[in-house]
């Protein structure tokens, strides 16, 4: 089956060495985010990337950073995303967020 939908996606730029209540803080948005009942989260960890101090940060094995860049990815419609807004806006500390237009396309096997 493929349901259609009009849907947005929320990307979080962290570091990997951000926490909140003494977990990574990626850990604690995908948690939140499923409390709030968003459709889906997926956390991806970066090989390389800089951000608010413009310094690099990356997995080469030379120059292993101990805070590479994590991006978390939340989708669902608008109107959720706008209501975990205010959550994310208490929470993060730094990092940037991005809002897009997505069409969702989900694939279930029928039964």
């Amino acid at each position: 089956m493929d349901l259609q939908e009009e849907g947005y996606l929320l990307r979080i730029f962290i570091g990997e060495s951000d926490k909140k209540e003494g977990v990574p803080l990626y850990e604690w948005i995908v948690r939140h985010a499923k409390q709030a009942g968003l459709a889906g989260a997926t956390v991806l960890r970066g090989i390389e990337g800089y951000g608010n101090h413009s310094q690099i940060h990356t997995a080469k094995i030379l120059q292993l950073s101990t805070d590479l860049p994590v991006v978390i990815e939340l989708i669902d419609t608008l109107e959720k995303i706008d209501a975990f807004m205010p959550l994310l806006e208490q929470t993060l500390e730094s990092g940037m967020v991005t809002q897009e237009k997505a069409k969702i396309r989900l694939f279930r096997k029928k039964k």
